[in-house]
């Protein structure tokens, strides 16, 4: 197989792979500036079918703001934990993880210093909560500013048949309580793809002088914490908390989901602290404790949409808009916030939030002032890279992966400019993965033309990010591989108006976005070979490749989808993110809606289901078999449909994989079987 003579377009925002987080020890000072660090990576280990997390150490001799010089990088190690955290002194790190005791999982928080283990709980004895969350969408583990407390995040413990609870119980105020077993039986609601087993967080302090752990008392039932933060000195919390009732809808990928700000003392006293009709994230609390930023959207409609930037004054306990959506952006400009923040993105002064999110096709860091909302870019990533991420800010100093299609990410970092001195930022490169792969890559900007432009919002454009062998591997004509997602109108980065424009419009803006970007490249690039062309997609990319060979079926030689959306009528009951089936269609959704014929009839018509007779192309269909997101019945629909007709088919079953397909040894599996599936219906010899 010569995959170097493999042309791909990518509709993807560039995105970094790598496992990085928790960069946040305090830097020593002495006649220079001195900060060691460890950087949490991940490497994919092959014979034993895992992912190995490991640590890296850059050690930096800093003067002023300035990195004067980057000591020898040593070793690598290897460690395995669910969470860590360095204490605002930089002498102590929480860790919490998994181990084994007496061939019994146990989970352990840990508390580490300069001269070894400080403290351990062994927290599954302990028996005050379930699991410990290690997720995206909860998790937390923050130190209280005199370092003797832990907040974190756990499942509520349930009272179970097999546990010989006793019939009453004292609570915290003395008050008796009365304790009823769970029926093993009743069905307990999980927070959809990705969060199984995730129903009931609880927020969980750990006073280490005590030697004890508390669940908090006092948070509404309706809601489910998360995301939270000290406050008031270590006697409050602030967190997010999501609305459970009247059922829960996905969660993971979704910020539009209905939640608020609350605040909760040690007492149990719960105060909401925002409007409780949108969804908000990411509270971040400024050095100085005197203002809180966090991110606020609406509830429903898209999944991903353009989020304003809150800023919350704690005195006069009051919100403003900081950075308001963008409805459109120009070329290069700020587009918008789509991104969570990172957990550290305050300057020491608490004047600038840094921050990083999508613009055009690819990811920018960003900037703004506190008082005079001033967005500036921070990282010019056209000089080296495709996109950038802030990871982290530490006393000062920007932590950015970077990354094009072409380089895996790597690691730059270099001080924030003073508010009295805005010279432009010295960088300084510490390194990655030492690898440059052989291919070229070009960010492409297209305008739709005048029969396929959307008159509600005209004028938009989108991307697509076009990835060829380098000049010196060419041999005539090559095959294109479209992989999506393109940054079809609808995508982020392109400002609100382009996510609203795809409402009601599914299965057909997206759908000729994608073949008019295949189009343009095939126009541009007389090497592509256009009677040699596949497609491939997974989720809403799947839908849409399974679209394109259904309206376009001459045009495609071969397809491969992974957990495509193939009938969104017959997914309405069946999905964690229901209320997308009717957004995406253009219908109103509401939790206590049915569907109605007119409805169902709608969904049928613009999902790829609707043009299976047409399909004339090889289908490789790749499906998880506990995908909650998208049921694998709905690629099993299209396999019957093209059996039935003795269409070419492949299908691969994943039993214990979910909707991103994502153990190794699945990832392995379906990528062999793309590349062998590309060869064999593309010629490729």
């Amino acid at each position: 197989m010569h995959f170097s003579h493999v042309l791909f377009v990518n509709l993807c925002v560039l995105e970094q792979h790598n496992n990085l987080h928790n960069f946040t020890e305090k830097s020593k000072t002495c006649v220079t500036r001195l900060l060691r660090d460890p950087k949490e990576w991940g490497q994919c280990e092959m014979d034993r079918g895992v992912r190995l997390p490991f640590c890296q150490k850059w050690t930096l001799q800093c003067d002023q703001r300035t990195v004067k010089n980057i000591l020898p990088l040593g070793p690598s190690f290897s460690f395995f934990r669910l969470l860590s955290s360095h204490s605002p002194s930089g002498t102590r790190r929480a860790v919490i993880r998994e181990a084994s005791a007496h061939g019994v999982g146990h989970q352990y928080l840990e508390v580490w210093g300069c001269r070894g283990l400080e403290k351990s709980f062994d927290l599954t004895a302990l028996s005050k909560h379930g699991k410990v969350y290690e997720d995206a969408q909860f998790a937390c583990l923050a130190w209280s500013p005199c370092e003797e407390k832990l907040l974190y995040v756990a499942e509520k413990k349930r009272v179970g048949s097999s546990e010989k609870a006793s019939p009453s119980s004292a609570n915290q105020s003395g008050e008796l309580i009365v304790l009823e077993e769970e029926d093993k039986n009743v069905y307990m609601e999980d927070w959809g793809e990705g969060l199984v087993g995730k129903s009931v967080p609880v927020l969980c302090v750990a006073d280490l002088s005590k030697r004890e752990v508390n669940v908090c008392t006092g948070v509404p039932p309706h809601v489910s914490p998360g995301q939270a933060l000290w406050a008031e000195g270590g006697r409050g919390v602030v967190f997010v908390g999501w609305w459970n009732e009247p059922f829960r809808l996905g969660l993971k990928f979704c910020s539009n989901r209905r939640s608020a700000r609350f605040h909760i003392d040690l007492k149990g006293n719960c105060e909401l602290l925002s409007a409780d009709s949108g969804s908000v994230s990411s509270p971040r609390l400024s050095p100085d404790h005197r203002w809180l930023v966090y991110l606020q959207g609406r509830v429903f409609g898209p999944h991903h949409q353009c989020l304003l930037m809150m800023l919350y004054d704690i005195e006069k306990r009051s919100s403003s808009v900081l950075i308001d959506v963008i409805r459109r952006a120009g070329k290069g400009q700020f587009a918008g916030v789509y991104d969570p923040l990172p957990p550290q993105c305050w300057a020491s002064n608490s004047e600038e939030i840094f921050f990083s999110s999508p613009c055009g096709n690819s990811k920018v860091v960003f900037s703004v002032d506190r008082q005079t909302g001033r967005i500036r870019p921070v990282y010019d990533t056209k000089r080296e890279f495709g996109s950038a991420r802030l990871l982290t800010v530490i006393n000062d100093l920007l932590v950015i992966s970077c990354s094009s299609p072409n380089h895996p990410p790597s690691l730059v970092v270099g001080f924030v400019s003073s508010r009295e001195n805005k010279q432009e930022v010295q960088w300084t490169h510490l390194g990655g993965a030492d690898v440059c792969e052989k291919f070229d890559w070009q960010d492409i900007i297209i305008t739709p033309p005048p029969e396929e432009e959307n008159h509600q919002f005209s004028g938009l454009t989108f991307g697509a990010v076009l990835l060829k062998p380098d000049s010196s591997s060419k041999s005539g004509k090559i095959p294109l591989v479209v992989f999506i997602h393109v940054n079809y109108r609808g995508s982020t980065g392109f400002g609100q108006d382009s996510i609203d424009s795809l409402l009601g419009n599914v299965g057909s803006q997206d759908v000729k976005d994608v073949q008019r970007a295949v189009l343009h490249i095939l126009q541009s690039d007389q090497a592509l070979d256009a009677d040699r062309v596949a497609v491939m997609g997974g989720s809403h990319g799947g839908f849409l490749a399974c679209h394109l060979i259904g309206q376009y079926p001459e045009f495609y030689r071969a397809c491969a989808a992974r957990n495509p959306v193939i009938n969104a009528a017959t997914l309405v009951g069946t999905s964690d993110i229901v209320d997308w089936r009717y957004s995406s269609v253009g219908l109103h959704y509401s939790f206590d809606q049915l569907p109605t014929p007119e409805a169902l009839i709608t969904m049928l018509e613009k999902s790829p289901i609707a043009h299976a007779a047409q399909i004339c192309a090889p289908v490789l269909l790749m499906l998880g078999g506990k995908d909650k997101r998208v049921s694998p019945y709905q690629g099993l629909e299209l396999y019957k449909a093209l059996k039935s007709r003795k269409s070419p088919v492949r299908l691969l079953w994943y039993d214990g994989d979910g909707h991103s397909l994502s153990r190794l040894e699945t990832q392995s599996d379906c990528f062999l079987n793309i590349a062998l599936w590309f060869q064999q219906h593309l010629n490729m010899n």
